[in-house]
């Protein structure tokens, strides 16, 4: 099993960008899909993008499709989250998950970090 921990997080402007990483920390052979979910305050965690172990394959929620790229490293089981065109409503816990299958849904990453802080604002 493996551990992922986040940073990259901070404050930033309307209009900015940041860049959010993900590395796991665990002995582990197994190439896992990552993803990145977050959550805002009073709501619920939602998906925001997910990458296959081969990084062929993505995904997008559809409000960050066209600002945000998941991307992964060339350490094992390490993923990164460019964020551009941040927007107010970008702001949010954001969580990085690693999984054996690939997708959308919370319940298929059994491996979750503590989270990093992003809050978009003027």
């Amino acid at each position: 099993q493996v551990q992922p921990e986040e940073s990259g997080g901070g404050l930033v402007q309307p209009g900015d960008s940041l860049r959010l990483s993900c590395a796991t920390s665990g002995r582990t052979a197994t190439i896992y899909a990552m993803a990145w979910f977050r959550q805002a305050p009073g709501k619920e965690r939602e998906f925001v993008a997910s990458i296959s172990g081969t990084g062929q394959y993505t995904y997008y929620t559809d409000s960050v499709k066209g600002r945000f790229t998941i991307s992964r490293g060339n350490a094992k089981n390490t993923v990164f989250l460019q964020m551009t065109k941040l927007r107010p409503d970008d702001t949010a816990v954001y969580y990085c998950a690693a999984g054996r299958s690939f997708g959308k849904m919370a319940s298929q990453f059994a491996y979750w970090g503590q989270g990093t802080q992003v809050t978009v604002s003027s």
